[in-house]
């Protein structure tokens, strides 16, 4: 998918600006899970219980409530406007060097009147799934790009939201002009959906118990030099995630012994794709390593596992359709 190859640029770019600050983060820095080592959230009864590791100074002021409620206050910090104009210079150089890209790759030599174009079939879905995951690490990027400069996290995440969403449709307004592409609505909607799923998990941190994670492993037809395109439309090595956090996820006798640094995943890929809507969806299950608990600590560290988060890494699983088969390392 084109918008993955955006993304490592930009996430790249982004974790330069992870620097220590003195300034401490209070609990609602947490909920964006892009510095910090760990945050756990499970129900125990009603209503939620929270358990925080490795964080100091904390306060609830709304315990009742299902997740922790920030106090605004708009003297409490400073914007480092240094930050910020060196963040907001990298993600517009990147943003450039990105069309000069994209524009070559698809938009340069086949351009027409602005049209739309249903494109549902398209990969199986496996496009459409992409696109919410592609808008999930945006709003990741965006937003811990912003918190790096000292906006206070409920704004980052605002701001980070909107910012995904204005770069994802700015690619399918220009697909829009497109003679191949087309503005698609199914692309747009799982634009949003993906945007506003990260929104969520701020306002409702129990949803971060529930991660989209990406893998690849490169096709067989890439392998051989058959596929006309590029790692980013090779869809057939592609798989995307849905997993668990069993240690919170699980009764109080079962998540004393689940181990924490492990997760139980879902997965959907496709294979036999021939262009017009045709080929076979494969669903895997598998396990899935939590690399939250890998013991790399400081604002950079945590950046660099949170932003990995969005990554399955090779662990044993199955696949259950179409048909069985076990794997070692499934990619």
């Amino acid at each position: 998918m084109k918008y993955l190859l955006n993304l490592l640029i930009i996430i790249a770019l982004n974790a330069a600006f992870a620097q220590d600050s003195t300034d401490q983060k209070d609990i609602s820095s947490a909920l964006t899970n892009h510095f910090i080592t760990e945050i756990n959230y499970r129900p125990v009864s009603s209503p939620y219980k929270l358990k925080l590791n490795s964080l100091n100074n904390l306060s609830l002021n709304n315990p009742g409530s299902i997740h922790p409620v920030k106090e605004y206050d708009p003297f409490k910090t400073e914007i480092d406007y240094p930050t910020l104009y060196g963040i907001g210079a990298l993600y517009l150089g990147a943003g450039i060097g990105v069309h000069i890209y994209q524009s070559n790759a698809w938009w340069r030599d086949n351009r027409t009147s602005f049209h739309f174009q249903n494109d549902w079939p398209y990969a199986l879905w496996l496009d459409k799934v992409g696109h919410f995951y592609a808008a999930n690490l945006l709003v990741h990027t965006f937003s811990a790009g912003l918190e790096a400069a000292n906006f206070q996290t409920e704004d980052a995440m605002i701001y980070g939201t909107i910012a995904a969403l204005a770069f994802q449709y700015y690619v399918e307004v220009e697909d829009g002009f497109g003679a191949n592409w087309g503005f698609s609505p199914g692309d747009a909607i799982a634009n949003t959906l993906g945007a506003g799923y990260a929104l969520a998990q701020y306002y409702f941190p129990y949803l971060q118990n529930f991660q989209f994670k990406y893998s690849y492993f490169p096709s067989k037809k890439m392998r051989d030099g058959n596929h006309p395109g590029n790692i980013f439309d090779d869809y057939e090595g592609q798989k995307y995630w849905l997993t668990f956090r069993m240690k919170n996820l699980l009764p109080d006798d079962l998540s004393n012994v689940w181990p924490a640094f492990l997760n139980l995943a879902v997965g959907m890929g496709v294979k036999d794709l021939d262009g017009v809507g045709g080929g076979r969806r494969e669903f895997f299950v598998g396990f899935d390593f939590n690399v939250l608990e890998v013991p790399l600590n400081g604002r950079i560290g945590n950046f660099i596992k949170n932003t990995l988060n969005y990554f399955h890494l090779p662990m044993p699983g199955i696949r259950v359709s179409p048909d069985s088969a076990f794997f070692v390392f499934l990619f």
